[in-house]
């Protein structure tokens, strides 16, 4: 079965401002990082090294059984792999912030898989294109690809990290306008290759709607109830699920359209960028804390300048 549709060329705006949007992106959140985040891993260590099996052993192996279950074409079922395969989305933050979950957790998380991912992301990869050989053994993932991969996620955090460490007062001042920027520039680029794809993804949404759902929730419940069933936790918990949960599309999309070339592979994480959005908004309200919740609405505000009295 062929994916519907035929491929079109490839844009600069798609060659060249997807990797400068990434780039920008995890520049942003060098910015935000120090050592001491991958330091804090140490003090948690069974919350990460549940969080990090989960997505790198388990979420794979269950997007490889619905792939076979949903008879997804090869170039499809590659992109779904290379989808599970990615680490998880900045996006993860702002929901563990707004749900209560541990977001000093988010940020060792999302420091270390995004590491780890530099290794795996080409493994599980290569073996899907080897599985699945959807482009006829003319188009692979050799080492000179995965030394791109590494260099569009890895040296734009640690440009960012050594700003951080030297320029302190900078990276404060530079990271809400990088943030803006990495957004606006997302959204252009992201648009300009929907639009120029239109037609071959209205015609595949339907066949990958479905798919990029349910393994979206399936990776925010592992995420969650793995780590609750293992005793850590609810924020640490709440953290884990929007850290596995919110795959990053973004970086799936570069890897498929810049590195391997082809637009077709990036539909499925094209798809789950945009629905995972409001499926994790509404399994975040599923698992927030309400307890915490409920402690802040009753806790009086004190007057500004006064104290409150001291129990006699």
């Amino acid at each position: 079965m062929a994916v519907s549709g035929t491929l079109s060329s490839m844009s600069p705006l798609t060659t060249i401002g997807l990797p400068v949007a990434l780039g920008i992106i995890m520049f942003g959140l060098g910015l935000s990082l120090t050592l001491g985040d991958f330091a804090r891993v140490l003090k948690q260590p069974k919350a990460v090294i549940i969080a990090l099996v989960c997505q790198l052993v388990l979420l794979p192996a269950i997007c490889f059984g619905l792939v076979l279950a949903f008879q997804l074409p090869p170039v499809l079922a590659v992109g779904m792999m290379m989808l599970a395969a990615s680490p998880g989305g900045t996006t993860a933050n702002l929901y563990s912030h707004l749900f209560r979950g541990d977001i000093a957790l988010n940020i060792s998380l999302t420091a270390v898989n995004s590491v780890i991912a530099v290794v795996t992301l080409p493994l599980i990869t290569n073996f899907a294109i080897w599985y699945f050989d959807p482009f006829d053994d003319q188009l692979g993932m050799q080492w000179a690809k995965a030394a791109e991969v590494f260099a569009i996620v890895l040296v734009p955090v640690a440009v960012g990290m050594v700003v951080r460490r030297f320029w302190p007062k900078f990276a404060d001042r530079m990271d809400k306008p990088v943030r803006i920027a990495s957004v606006i520039i997302l959204i252009v680029v992201i648009a300009g290759a929907v639009a120029a794809n239109w037609d071959l993804l209205v015609a595949n949404f339907a066949r990958l709607a479905l798919i990029t759902i349910v393994f979206c929730l399936i990776s925010l419940a592992i995420g969650y109830l793995v780590p609750r069933w293992l005793k850590v936790g609810k924020r640490q918990a709440i953290a884990t699920s929007f850290e596995i949960g919110i795959h990053n599309a973004t970086l799936a999309i570069v890897i498929a359209q810049s590195v391997l070339g082809s637009e077709e592979l990036s539909l499925p994480a094209a798809v789950y960028g945009v629905l995972m959005f409001f499926i994790a908004f509404g399994f975040g309200f599923l698992i927030r804390d309400r307890s915490a919740a409920a402690a802040d609405e009753a806790a009086p505000a004190a007057e500004p300048g006064k104290t409150e009295p001291a129990p006699a």
